[in-house]
């Protein structure tokens, strides 16, 4: 298997997985590669930076069962952050902003809240977080 950069005519890069250089270009000859941004049929290789093996004194990154054990502890961890806290949904942004000005009581809570909201209450000093992986609802949950 062989991946290119492929770029279409609307200068969208994307990513592509092939047999061989010979099945990219009897793929691209018989027009089966489409844009999946824009489905435009029109596909160049892009520019690519060569996959060049570090030196033999670097130390080794991660492994992947590493980096499964370090999601499972982050799992782990927001799963007992979030053993004591109430889920509001979408009023999270309303939730917390009351109980920062002082109009509800304080409580742990999580929820949803789209990007500008989120990027208000920082501005406006309210002390939120992220979570780093995704919650599931508990109407969503089985």
């Amino acid at each position: 298997m062989i991946v290119f950069d492929l770029r279409c005519g609307n200068a969208h890069v994307f990513e592509a997985w092939f047999a061989s250089s010979d099945a990219y270009a009897d793929q691209r000859g018989r027009g089966l590669i489409q844009c999946p941004i824009c489905s435009d049929a029109t596909i160049e290789k892009a520019v690519m930076a060569p996959n060049i093996a570090p030196k033999g004194d670097r130390a080794a990154g991660p492994t992947p069962e590493m980096m499964k054990a370090a999601l499972q502890t982050l799992a782990q961890a927001q799963q007992a952050a979030l053993a004591n806290s109430e889920w509001v949904g979408t009023a999270f942004a309303d939730r917390a902003r009351a109980m920062h000005v002082g109009d509800a009581e304080p409580a742990t809570i999580h929820g949803q809240a789209t990007r500008a909201e989120a990027k208000a209450l920082v501005e406006e000093g309210v002390a939120v977080a992220p979570l780093l992986l995704p919650v599931v609802p508990p109407e969503r949950a089985n």
